[in-house]
């Protein structure tokens, strides 16, 4: 390689020839102006206070100034030493001057420090983040490099250029070369088999670390148990975990946050039990993995006990798990306890008050929702994102506030589908049918199945079965394979008695060989999850189940109330043809009625929409019994109480 002398190497990156005139210089702070005037009185052999002051000009990032102080110390006659070429590389780095960068790795040759560990590591550095990783490759093999921090810190750098597939290969290249192995050389290519997905390379990686017998080093196997994670092998992840005779912090939350994003729910609530027996305290990230699990009806027992084991020890409650805290109890229908979180937090930031918003919205409280929003425009300062102008909009929607709902949405700059499909669902549930569509023809939006649902929910909330029907053969055109558009299409006809178009739908959706979704609806009781179908008999006690529900319907009848039968807008074909005292909710009600003690609070789930019979039954039922219940459905959650339900027969 041929060795330039130095000035080029400078007059190749600054325009002038008066290195120590600074147009800038009034802009430096004073301890480095005062530097600067003293560079013609620095001692020729003092590279210390050269190497010095370039550091500082890099501690500021200013680069290029950087430069300028090596530009000076070359005219000035100052020989570079290992401590100045890896502070240039770093600024040529930073610059962007691949051109600089080469000739910094002549001026290394002709120093005679090539060799050493940090000029030479600068140099890997430079190449890699300039997009040279070939360059940077042949400097391992002159010569070759037997050590692994050379080859581990390349691979480093090519994940960081989003390059898995080359750190994959410079560790194979490395084994080819018989060079050293360490567990973090064999966790830097694990987690770019991570990156890649690629179980293939994973299995290999994992052969080579039981050759090397280093499978069992802490930072290997937890570099293996995300690399089985992140392919989509729990059963794998779940057998390395096992085996490892030392497990950290880091192990468990992996695993937990594994089966928590895979609905393992309870095996992940399971998991964290047995971490706190076998002596480990959560963190922070662990806590946060756990907590969607929590995130349930059913779970909101376990919700509350985890919550009541990180106040009592001392678990560092910062803003991340306290918005998780209150995530967790939007999600199981606590929302009184969120909001008392949430007043007492000192620091809120955008996803505590999005949290929040979300919360309110989702359990029929939208007006609150929409004053929380307004409270954050003019006391919190913060950057407004789309999600929270969502969470709004969702909110404007709840409450039917069509205005306010209007001006948010027209804050959002670039709005996705979601965005379209609320302002739609905005204006419908207000019975602003006209003004919908027309939204729906200027956006040229009507082409999406989310719009045209948010558009029959209007229709279904109004009773408009004129337009509802045009939606629900919309829907079967754009999305023709779920079977859920065929079933609320079968209920409309069956509705209006149109029998013969009933079996003509039911014909379809068996030849294209859809399967409608089954009705369940759960409810936990001391630590288990009763689960009940439609007309379900299996329960133990199913006959004082439907007992209960007579005797209550009995007592409804008595007291005036008719709860409304209509499935024109229904999607679920069972419960239609099914008597209502046998619909899955109604079930999972009775049960918990005659199940736990009186004035407590009923919390069912169920897995599709609520008919507007169970509706109305369970609104009556909270009256009847004076008792809370709580009942989750896809849309919403419904808090009935004394007659009333939380979402305004608006859902």
């Amino acid at each position: 390689m041929e060795v330039l002398a130095p000035q080029p190497l400078i007059r190749c990156v600054f325009s002038t020839d008066k290195p120590t005139q600074y147009k800038q210089s009034r802009h430096l702070p004073s301890a480095i102006k005062v530097a600067h005037h003293g560079l013609d009185e620095i001692p020729l052999s003092d590279t210390f206070a050269w190497n010095k002051l370039i550091q500082t000009h890099l501690t500021t990032g200013d680069s290029h100034r950087a430069l300028s102080i090596y530009h000076h110390m070359l005219l000035r006659g100052v020989r570079p030493d290992r401590h100045t070429l890896p502070r240039v590389l770093a600024a040529s780095r930073l610059s962007g001057h691949l051109s600089l960068a080469k000739q910094l790795h002549s001026q290394a040759l002709k120093l005679g420090c090539f060799q050493d560990q940090y000029v030479f590591t600068a140099l890997l550095q430079a190449y890699a983040h300039l997009d040279h990783i070939n360059t940077a490759k042949l400097l391992l093999y002159k010569p070759p490099r037997m050590d692994s921090v050379p080859w581990t810190l390349l691979g480093s750098l090519c994940i960081s250029r989003n390059k898995p597939s080359l750190a994959i290969d410079l560790f194979h290249e490395m084994l080819d070369l018989g060079a050293q192995i360490d567990s973090v050389a064999l966790a830097t290519a694990i987690e770019a088999s991570a990156m890649l997905k690629s179980l293939k390379h994973g299995k290999n990686l994992h052969q080579v670390a039981r050759k090397f017998e280093l499978e069992f080093d802490v930072l290997v196997s937890n570099s293996l148990l995300k690399m089985y994670v992140e392919c989509g092998s729990l059963q794998m992840a779940r057998a390395t975990f096992d085996q490892m005779p030392v497990k950290d912090i880091i192990s468990w939350t992996v695993i937990i946050r594994a089966y928590v994003k895979t609905g393992g729910y309870n095996e992940g609530l399971k998991l964290f039990r047995l971490m706190v027996m076998n002596g480990l305290k959560p963190d922070p990230l662990s806590v946060s993995s756990l907590l969607p699990a929590c995130g349930r009806m059913a779970a909101s027992k376990q919700g509350k006990e985890i919550h009541g084991y990180l106040l009592r020890n001392g678990v560092e409650l910062n803003v991340t798990v306290l918005n998780a805290v209150m995530d967790m109890y939007v999600k199981s229908g606590c929302i009184e306890s969120a909001s008392r979180i949430f007043k007492r937090l000192k620091h809120k930031d955008l996803v505590s008050w999005t949290v929040m918003i979300m919360g309110y919205s989702s359990h029929g409280q939208g007006q609150l929702g929409v004053d929380l929003f307004r409270e954050m425009e003019k006391k919190s300062g913060l950057q407004i994102d789309q999600t929270t102008y969502g969470a709004v909009l969702r909110a404007c929607t709840t409450a039917r506030r069509v205005e306010e709902g209007k001006l948010y949405f027209n804050c959002i700059k670039s709005p996705k589908v979601e965005h379209y499909a609320l302002n739609v669902a905005l204006l419908a549930n207000s019975g602003m049918f006209i003004e919908a569509m027309a939204f729906i023809e200027k956006q040229k939006i009507g082409k999406h199945a989310l719009v045209q649902r948010a558009l029959l929910d209007g229709c279904r909330v109004h009773q408009n079965k004129k337009l509802g029907k045009r939606v629900m053969e919309k829907l079967c055109e754009l999305d023709s394979l779920n079977a859920e558009n065929y079933v609320l299409l079968s209920n409309w006809y069956a509705e209006n008695s149109k029998w013969d178009m009933v079996d003509e739908v039911k014909r379809m959706v068996g030849d294209m060989g859809l399967k409608p979704k089954k009705a369940y609806s759960w409810i936990e009781l001391r630590n288990k999850v009763h689960v009940f179908g439609t007309g379900d008999v299996s329960h133990p006690r199913s006959e004082g189940i439907y007992w209960e529900l007579q005797c209550l319907m009995k007592k409804m009848e008595d007291e005036g109330h008719k709860p409304k039968a209509d499935y024109s807008f229904h999607d679920v074909d069972e419960e239609r043809e099914c008597i209502e005292v046998g619909h899955s909710e109604m079930l999972a009600l009775s049960f918990g009625l005659i199940s736990t003690q009186a004035g407590a609070p009923i919390r069912v789930t169920k897995n599709l929409r609520v008919c507007r019979f169970c509706h109305d039954s369970a609104k009556a039922i909270s009256g009847i019994v004076g008792r809370e219940i709580i009942l989750k459905d896809p849309n919403c959650f419904h808090h009935f109480r004394d007659g009333f339900c939380s979402c305004s027969d608006f859902w």
